[in-house]
């Protein structure tokens, strides 16, 4: 099997959300094995040698962005539980499409839409489940609905003279995660973490190594992956009480005892998602919800994935294994 190292000529990459644990990831990984790294941010980053500061939404700045660069990975979204609807079209679908529309435009041949499995995840449980086609009419919450349309629109502008692929990381988390392991921990050591149906549904996730290191290779393989969409994860289906028992350990934090049926939950995050939008505004809350519709379906329903068809297109295998990665965040969480 090929591995990152065995890369071709080094080229030239801008990276979109590279201020984000996995865009962080991806170009330390590009410039570790040769390549240049351009980062396309609304805020300075420190240690950025080249970087383009602006947003998707802003054609102009973009333009900046992808000027004299061979090839685009693009993980920049608003990635919520909650919120206005129009906040996800405009950096997620209209974002998308202005650098979608801008790299073509300046002869850029290769194109990474990192996107997610929720894209055709409906709310059923996925048991050895294939990618499945983006749907936005039937993706729940508004992520994945907009993440579902921009990864429509990205697919439908690969040939063979604009290359695209959508890689969709399942669940990534890693040290210095913020969206998962951050969240988990303080709500468990605040006792507010409850498991939904005793954690027993069968879920894959992704360690952040894994997941970075499978976004370069598509590149890499894009003469393979271009106009396929391709889940990628770890491929070990764990109970998720049993992940968030690990991350809770390594966090030093109590494991949740708390039980609470997937069905109350589905119900309670309806109403609790459109009180917090509500509240959120008029300035009254900032935070994410306790609990939406589509988080307890993700706790509450088997997802996890056949990764038989990622490993071959990518000629790729992850490297570092669920067990590796507790261990990895128990290491981060002592010297921290």
């Amino acid at each position: 099997m090929s591995t990152i190292q065995d890369s071709l000529t080094a080229r030239r990459v801008l990276v979109t959300g590279a201020s984000g644990l996995l865009g962080g990831a991806v170009a330390q990984l590009l410039r570790d094995t040769g390549h240049h790294v351009r980062t396309f941010q609304r805020r300075a980053s420190t240690g950025a040698s080249d970087e383009v500061q602006g947003s998707l939404t802003d054609q102009e700045a973009v333009a900046r962005a992808v000027e004299s660069m061979d090839a685009v990975i693009h993980l920049a979204a608003k990635v919520s539980f909650t919120g206005h609807w129009q906040e996800f079209v405009d950096t997620n679908i209209t974002g998308t499409n202005n650098l979608l529309t801008a790299a073509r435009s300046a002869g850029i041949r290769d194109f990474v839409f990192v996107s997610s499995p929720s894209v055709a995840h409906f709310g059923d449980a996925l048991a050895g489940a294939e990618a499945g086609t983006a749907n936005p009419q039937l993706a729940h919450g508004h992520y994945a609905r907009s993440k579902a349309a921009a990864e429509l629109d990205a697919l439908a502008a690969d040939s063979e003279d604009f290359r695209v692929t959508a890689i969709r990381p399942h669940v990534v988390w890693g040290p210095g995660d913020t969206q998962l392991v951050e969240r988990v921990i303080q709500r468990a050591k605040a006792g507010r973490l409850p498991l939904l149906d005793h954690g027993a549904a069968l879920i894959d996730t992704t360690y952040i190594d894994n997941a970075a290191s499978a976004i370069v290779r598509g590149l890499e393989r894009m003469d393979h992956a271009h106009g396929r969409a391709l889940v990628v994860t770890n491929g070990e289906p764990r109970p998720v009480g049993e992940l968030i028992a690990g991350i809770c350990q390594a966090g030093g934090a109590p494991a949740p005892k708390l039980n609470v049926p997937g069905w109350l939950a589905r119900g309670a995050g309806s109403v609790i998602e459109k009180v917090w939008l509500a509240a959120g505004s008029k300035g009254l809350v900032h935070d994410e919800p306790p609990m939406t519709r589509f988080l307890a379906e993700q706790l509450s329903t088997a997802h996890w994935f056949d990764q038989r068809e990622t490993h071959k297109v990518l000629d790729w295998k992850p490297v570092v294994s669920i067990d590796e990665g507790i261990a990895k965040l128990r290491a981060h969480y002592s010297t921290s």
